[in-house]
């Protein structure tokens, strides 16, 4: 069950704030939404004064009884905010009917989300899936060692697997790859076969520029025909110092991040032009 499934279930009422409609600059895009009961919050409109006067338009309607109203608010100094644009919000109180259409829009949603294939769930591995368990794509940890496989308690895909290099065969389009396993030869392995694919948006091995050399070297030994450009090695080249492997994941994150937008905006533009 999802954070915001989890949310719904609670017996007592809830309205749903969306944004609608934005002109100019604002805190969060149209279609941003946040839920508010009358103790408690889930999602963001964007924080700051806006989100402050839709909780307080919200839980006088949960005390009214009022089940649908909007908004419309210049982000002004009249506001409290200085994006300088316009926000249109509805907020809508939800009866069982709509919870249950929330909760089953946001579980399509969640499938549209990029895929994340991290190989090795050791001390970076295990960390990384941390930090993206807030974030809105779907993991798969691969490790062929079940001990270390048992020591993530985050919600993920976890696979026990003999032969990890061949789990990237069945990559969605657009994910990113992380190879941070315990065995150079098979980082190696998972590596080649992920830069055979050109639909993937971010391929990643843990090391050194030595490392990144030898890779590269092991190829041409073994006739392996490899796009260098597409692989990131070290990753999180700018992260200098400190090697916890919390520290790490969070490089890495972002790193994921950025490449994964990259990405969509990427095949985004393509399909305008076809």
């Amino acid at each position: 069950m999802s954070d915001l499934a989890r949310f719904l279930d609670d017996p007592g009422d809830v309205v749903h704030v969306t944004v609608t409609r934005l002109e100019g600059s604002g805190p969060r895009e149209a279609g941003a939404g946040m839920f508010v009961s009358t103790d408690a919050l889930h999602g963001t409109i964007g924080g700051g004064q806006l989100e402050y006067m839709a909780i307080d338009h919200a839980r006088r309607m949960l005390a009214d009884g009022q089940d649908h109203t909007e908004m419309h608010v210049t982000l002004g100094p009249e506001s409290g905010q200085c994006c300088g644009g316009r926000v249109w919000l509805a907020l809508e109180r939800l009866d069982r009917a709509g919870r249950a259409r929330v909760i089953e829009a946001d579980a399509k949603a969640r499938q549209a989300d990029p895929q994340v294939m991290i190989f090795g769930a050791g001390h970076v591995g295990r960390a990384l899936v941390r930090v993206l368990e807030t974030l809105p794509v779907q993991t798969v940890l691969v490790d062929t060692r079940a001990d270390e496989l048992s020591q993530v308690d985050t919600a993920c895909d976890k696979r026990v697997v003999a032969l990890p290099e061949a789990e990237i065969d069945g990559a969605r389009r657009g994910a990113a790859v992380v190879i941070v396993t315990h065995d150079h030869a098979l980082d190696f392995l998972i590596a080649a076969e992920a830069l055979k694919r050109p639909d993937l948006a971010y391929v990643g091995m843990i090391g050194s520029k030595t490392k990144r050399a030898s890779f590269l070297g092991w190829a041409r030994r073994n006739g392996v025909s490899v796009d260098s450009a597409r692989l990131t090695c070290p990753m999180a080249a700018e992260q200098k110092g400190d090697k916890r492997p919390e520290v790490i994941a969070v490089q890495i994150a972002a790193e994921i991040m950025s490449r994964l937008g990259q990405f969509q905006s990427m095949q985004a533009n393509m399909e305008m032009q076809e």
